[in-house]
């Protein structure tokens, strides 16, 4: 298993459906460029509550990304090459609505008033060394990160 953010095309309306456990869950079909010529389809498969809603709410047509656990697969029609059979377990659906309406979120503080602007992206020029210097190494902070939820990066405010 792989795991994977892809971006596509809602293809049809998703649907949902109970398990024999009587879980329910939502299943859905992307369409996913892959060049110039080339398109993948992808099944999609949502459990959790967020991603069952965020699919229901979508409609044909629509652009959504989708993070969870691909797996790849091939299949051979009757006629013809083979060709890539995707199938994902999606644990976040990122749509274009809940994007806007995070940001709003973020614009607008939770009082209603206008939030302090956003901070200004370091340069990605590494600092000039003076020649005795000795290199320091950064390391990524993983407990912030894991503390901000899933929303946080497919939201793209990663601490």
């Amino acid at each position: 298993m792989i795991e994977a953010l892809v971006s596509g095309k809602l293809q049809g309306q998703p649907e949902q459906r109970t398990a024999k456990s009587g879980r329910a869950f939502v299943q859905a079909r992307m369409r996913v460029a892959a060049g110039a010529e080339e398109v993948h389809f992808v099944r999609v498969t949502a459990f959790s509550d967020s991603a069952c809603i965020a699919l229901l709410a979508l409609g044909d047509g629509d652009s959504l990304a989708v993070a969870g656990t691909l797996k790849i697969g091939v299949w051979t029609p009757q006629v013809g090459e083979p060709r890539s059979n995707l199938d994902m377990v999606a644990g976040q659906v990122l749509t274009v609505y809940g994007l806007e309406r995070r940001r709003k979120a973020v614009q607008l503080g939770e009082d209603g008033h206008a939030a302090a602007p956003a901070p200004t992206p370091r340069s990605s020029q590494p600092p000039a060394r003076s020649q005795g210097a000795q290199q320091r190494r950064i390391k990524p902070d993983h407990e912030s990160f894991a503390a901000a939820g899933d929303d946080a990066w497919l939201a793209g405010g990663a601490p």
